[in-house]
Parts: structure tokens; sequence; C-alpha cells
């Protein structure tokens, strides 16, 4: 079982929708560099919530736009000023020349938003082949914001990063340590196309006294933990978590930034069923971003382009990546439930 080469994931993926950032992620009139399908670019929210985004190049000398800075307007909007020269840009893309008073015409393409409410999604300029999924919105109107966290641009292809973290046996392994899991089990896995489902028991060796007070975010994870993990190929997975104390919405999401490098980054939504709940929400976004860390640091530790010579049970997450990666944007028939 060979992997695809990496280059191919600008190709094979136009087409999908991908959560560029949530509106936490965006100080107001600061402006922040994102990038997807290989091009870079800059992004900003002014003091009114109104959301630009630019393709990163001073057309005058090249000078990255997200190295520069914002500069407000009477009526709370905003440009962003080139680093090199001060030109200001609107989110049209136009600038005024020095010495004139006549705005030039669009100088650099926008890239096309797509906002809902918190959530700002692109499908890269591309034409759409598949939805944006809805689950974000049905989340935001039920679950109170906690934060993100994991915030990493990663140097590794699309589809590694994905087959990463949709491979339910590293837990065991990746993330020992953390959650001293002792044996992972999927019990069941309901494959729709690009949406699946997988249910997921671990058990965990159990946490002292010294280690729950290391790490209070330990509180909310039980002896066994029952894992639901909902996946929207290719940009989002959700795992949806229950205890005693909340139910949580930890929501992953994965960006194409070159052939070679991806983003990854986690939203995390509450509902508290107990005070305490309240008081694990740093211990919580911390947790995540461990995680991650973890997660990048076995990415950055892999030679990706051997053969799979070996098959362990539970690789059925894999094996759902691997066939809609391929087949990616038709839906090919679902065969992987079980």
């Amino acid at each position: 079982m060979t992997q695809l080469k990496s280059a191919v994931v600008i190709d094979m993926l136009q087409g999908a929708p991908w959560l560029l950032a949530h509106r936490s992620m965006l100080m107001p009139n600061q402006p922040r560099k994102v990038s997807l399908y290989g091009n870079d670019y800059v992004i900003w929210q002014d003091s009114n919530g109104n959301v630009s985004c630019l393709p990163n190049i001073c057309p005058h000398m090249g000078a990255m736009l997200s190295a520069g800075w914002c500069t407000t307007k009477p009526n709370g909007s905003s440009v962003v000023n080139c680093p090199f020269h001060a030109l200001e840009f609107d989110s049209t893309g136009c600038t005024v020349l020095p010495g004139s008073n006549k705005s030039t015409k669009s100088l650099i393409k926008p890239l096309e938003l797509i906002i809902q409410g918190d959530f700002i999604w692109s499908y890269g300029g591309r034409e759409p082949k598949i939805p944006i999924p809805t689950i974000m919105n049905d989340i935001a109107s039920e679950y109170d914001f906690v934060g993100f966290t994991g915030d990493r641009s990663i140097k590794t292809d699309l589809l590694t990063l994905l087959l990463n973290m949709h491979d339910y046996n590293h837990q065991n392994g990746t993330h020992r340590q953390l959650f001293e899991i002792e044996e992972v089990q999927v019990k069941q896995f309901l494959d729709n196309g690009h949406h699946s489902h997988a249910y997921i028991t671990q058990q965990r060796k159990k946490s002292t006294l010294r280690e729950i007070f290391k790490n209070p975010g330990l509180l909310a994870m039980p002896q066994v933990l029952e894992a639901h993990l909902e996946n929207f190929f290719p940009c989002l997975g959700v795992m949806h978590g229950e205890s005693p104390l909340l139910s949580l919405k930890e929501c992953h999401f994965y960006i194409p930034e070159s052939p070679n490098y991806s983003r990854v980054y986690v939203l995390i939504f509450m509902k508290a069923y107990n005070p305490i709940a309240h008081l694990i929400k740093r211990n919580l976004l911390r947790l995540v971003e461990v995680v991650i860390d973890q997660d990048v640091d076995i990415l950055g530790k892999l030679y990706v382009k051997i053969p799979q010579q070996i098959k362990l049970n539970n690789e059925v997450g894999i094996d759902w990546v691997r066939r809609n990666f391929k087949s990616f944007p038709k839906v090919v028939e679902p065969n992987l439930s079980r």
C-alpha cells in the first residue's frame, strides 16, 4: 500500500471548504498571515467586525502585508499597511498612491470568504464541490465557546496529516504518556461517504492523585474513554465527549497550506453540568495543545513514502481517508461500515 505523492494535494482537493479562522483568532485591526493551496494571504478584522483577506504580497515591491499594520478609518473600517512604504490597501485591494487623492483600481484580488457567524470559511477561489458542514453552526448555537488551541503549521502534506488524525491506534503510542491508554477498540464505524462516525473505547491506566494535581484536566476524563469521533472529509473532525462534569465538542480543523505544509488547530466548545467544569477550561485548552504538539512531533519523524507492509486492527479510519482522498470530490459507494 503506497502513499499518494504530496504534490497532488493541490489538485485533488480543490473544491473543498476550509475554515481559515474563528473570529477569536483575529485580534481587531491586527493583520495575520494565512496560507491555502500554496498561496499566502493577509487576513484582518476591523472594529466593526468586518473581515478582509488579500494576497499577502504588496504589488509595489513584494513586501509581506501581514508584517505591516492596520489603520482604522473614522467609520470603523480599516486598511492594511505595507511595512515597506506604508501603502494602504483596503478590503478590495485598492490603494491611494502618494501625492494622489484618487484610489487605484484593485491591484490584488481579495480572497472570497464565506462568513457564518464566527466561522470564516473559504474555497480558496475554487469552484465549490462539496458543501460547508453545518455542524459548527449547530454546536455554536448550543454550546459555550471555550477557546482555540494548537494552531500549528506542520511540515507535512495534507494526506499524511489526515492519516495521522484518523489513526485510532496511535493513542497508545504517540499519546501514551499523556493519557496512558492501555487498549483501543473501535466498537463501530459508520461510513457515509465524506461523513463518518467512529465509536471508540479506550482503557486508561488509573491516574494518581499527584498526576491529577499536576493536570486537573484529567478530572474530565473517565477511566474508560468512550469517544465518538465525527468526521467531515477533508476539513473537520469533531470529538464528542461526555462526562459527569461537562459535554465537550473538540473540533479539529485541517488546512492544506502548500504541497508540503499543512495547518491544524482546534476549537473547543463546552456545556457545563457542574461548576467545576468552568475551573478547568484553561487546562482543557492546554491538554489539547499538548496533544497537537505530540502529533506535530511524530509527524516530523515519519518516512512517509515507504510501502505499508503491516496492517493493524482499527485502521478503518485510515482506510476511509485513503479512499476519499483518492476519489475526491466523487462520493464512492460507502463500504467501510461495521
